[in-house]
């Protein structure tokens, strides 16, 4: 029997529901209502998006998260996904780990593995993923209008402490350490806030790269400007857990891999909004609105705007490494 077959056999077919065929041919063949499809694909590397020695299980789950934080930015509904992964070796224990973490995340969220490849190289998992919205309900990153208010869902800035703890750079108390560690390895995709945001938010997308940087995204796709307030931002709860002020700051606004909702909405919906977090047990805060021009500044509580040139989020190809192409 081909190996690489057998691999995929043993760790990554099961029963799907909703798939005309599921894996062991050419192409899956799904059967999709009367909707539009979300289509994401992500790629996680190691040494990059997660440490080589993270668990293996905890790896499978964000492998498929992230894409699922995808779908719900959109108010879309995750079903199908193909899994390409890369592997320097083949190693059984952490096949099996991996594939329980990925089927714990399917299984939460609805999806269905219906296909993929393996293949030989530096370890790395790439997840396409399909989902479906009525056409009307998509939420994009242009809707945004002057005015609209600011949101972003959650904690954001965890993730980003968690990776400080895991490289050994930060020291938090064992409860909090726990807290931040499980943000970065297990992020759990607001999916029914995305559902709930369908008919309220103008636009919206999830938080990866850093809320300042994604919210240059949207920013940008709207053609609008914004002020952010400083004293409306999260970081009380990060500085309980034993972050100084700088740091929460530098969390929040410039972490990554929060996979928060951000979006904009209109001042009008305000309580719905709030109603809207309340029903599903979520913190949501409204952070600052969406204004005309370009630019985008942090006021404090004096209206004094504070420098936002330390809050550069991730990116995978900088402008230095740019020049010249």
């Amino acid at each position: 029997m081909n190996a690489e077959f057998d691999l995929i056999r043993r760790y990554f077919s099961r029963p799907v529901a909703g798939a005309l065929l599921a894996g062991g041919d050419d192409c899956a063949l799904l059967l999709p209502q009367q909707q539009a499809l979300a289509v994401t694909c992500d790629t996680l590397v190691a040494g990059t998006h997660f440490l080589p020695d993270d668990a293996p299980a905890d790896v499978g789950w964000k492998t498929l998260a992230v894409s699922v934080s995808d779908i719900a930015a959109m108010a879309a509904c995750p079903r199908w996904a193909t899994l390409a992964l890369t592997l320097p070796e083949v190693r059984h224990d952490w096949l099996a780990a991996f594939a329980e973490g990925l089927y714990a995340c399917a299984k939460a969220y609805g999806v269905a593995l219906v296909g993929g490849d393996t293949t030989r190289g530096p370890l790395a998992a790439t997840v396409t993923l399909l989902g479906e919205v009525p056409q009307q309900r998509a939420v994009r990153r242009n809707g945004a209008r002057a005015g609209d208010e600011l949101w972003v869902s959650g904690q954001p800035g965890r993730a980003a402490l968690g990776l400080q703890c895991a490289q050994g750079t930060l020291a938090l108390p064992d409860e909090a350490r726990a807290a931040c560690l499980a943000a970065l390895h297990r992020p759990q995709p607001r999916l029914a806030l995305g559902r709930l945001l369908a008919v309220r938010a103008t636009a919206m997308l999830d938080v990866s790269d850093g809320l300042l940087a994604d919210l240059g995204h949207l920013l940008r796709a709207s053609k609008l400007g914004a002020e952010l307030w400083l004293d409306a931002l999260p970081l009380a709860a990060l500085q309980q857990m034993g972050a100084s002020r700088e740091q929460a700051m530098q969390a929040v606004l410039a972490g990554g891999d929060d996979y928060e909702l951000l979006f904009a909405a209109p001042a009008s919906l305000h309580e719905e909004v709030r109603q809207a977090g309340v029903t599903l047990s979520l913190p949501l805060h409204c952070i600052g609105r969406c204004e005309t021009g370009e630019t985008v500044r942090l006021l404090d509580g004096a209206g004094q705007e504070v420098a936002l040139g330390a809050f550069a989020g991730f990116e995978h190809f900088p402008a230095t490494e740019q020049e010249g192409a």
